[in-house]
């Protein structure tokens, strides 16, 4: 008895616009959240206000009325939260933009986000508390490093809003750290060698990233809480109106006295995490990147006769 021969499956590939499919070059596939004109535009608006957000408290005077209400800026600032969220509209609703016509966040690329975004916040809970160490780092920024920039940071903005739901964490800090999470994991997106870098070399790039990005997390939230904090020796407080070098001087030896106990720890365990868990869940997160094939079309040859 003879069976009929199996279709031959060929590689996954991407049509780029104008071309038919048949003359379509394969693509890799470890981008698959491409940032398409929307996606930029909001990201760098998100991105612009969150620095304005920040360091705003700097550049006011001591007449200024945001100075005489300090205490009420925070909440202003969870304004942050809708500019955050529009950066995931814009991906969803982009349809067919940047990285060879494919789609931004597709229903694969959303059920990924939200594994890893849960998984994200279930870390957070198990070092909370204790001197500052924090596991989810080390996972934003392997996945970032995986997933692209435009993923990345989505993932450490939603990844940041889960934990806070979980660990009834809300409050107007909130928008802060998801911008903070998400500028960790768009930074990992952007360094270099995604597609050639591979092995030790890879695993000593990203574990000295991610201390650099845990040290300098600590830092800018620091910089979010430390206006509005009173009681402060005047070495280390805040002076509105004062010449940004010199609060810049007081806020180095604030984050020296208070933060920089709980940043070191988080910057180890991130490094020791990368160092050593780095190679198993960069290929788990490349592997299923290929097995979900973002919106890469099959095709299939005919039959054989």
């Amino acid at each position: 008895m003879t069976h009929a021969p199996r279709p031959r499956s060929r590689p996954l590939r991407r049509s780029l616009p104008g071309l038919p499919f048949s003359q379509s070059r394969t693509l890799p596939h470890n981008r698959p959240v491409p940032l398409g004109r929307r996606s930029i535009a909001t990201l760098l608006l998100t991105s612009l206000v969150g620095v304005a957000a920040f360091g705003w408290p700097l550049l006011a005077s001591t007449e200024s009325a945001l100075v005489g209400h300090s205490t009420d800026a925070p909440w202003l600032f969870a304004l942050l939260l809708p500019l955050l969220l529009a950066v995931v509209i814009a991906q969803i609703s982009e349809g067919r933009t940047a990285g060879g016509g494919a789609p931004g966040l597709d229903a694969k690329s959303v059920a990924l986000l939200g594994v890893l975004a849960a998984a994200g916040a279930a870390l957070r809970p198990l070092g909370a508390g204790t001197a500052g160490l924090e596991p989810m780092f080390f996972l934003m920024v392997l996945a970032g490093r995986v997933l692209g920039p435009g993923f990345g940071f989505v993932l450490g903005s939603l990844s940041m809003f889960a934990s806070a739901l979980l660990t009834g964490g809300v409050g107007p800090w909130l928008p802060f750290q998801m911008l903070a999470m998400g500028w960790v994991c768009l930074g990992a997106g952007l360094l270099p060698g995604a597609a050639t870098l591979r092995g030790r070399r890879e695993l000593v790039l990203l574990a000295a990233y991610g201390a650099g990005a845990s040290l300098l997390y600590g830092t800018i939230m620091n910089l979010q809480g430390w206006p509005y904090i009173a009681g402060l020796s005047g070495s280390i407080s805040f002076v509105p109106g004062d010449e940004v070098t010199a609060n810049l001087v007081r806020f180095a030896a604030y984050c020296l006295a208070t933060s920089l106990g709980w940043d070191l720890p988080r910057a180890a365990l991130t490094v020791v995490l990368c160092l050593t868990l780095g190679t198993t869940v960069l290929r788990a997160l490349r592997r299923a990147t290929r097995r979900a094939a973002f919106a890469a079309p099959v095709a299939f040859d005919p039959p054989e006769d």
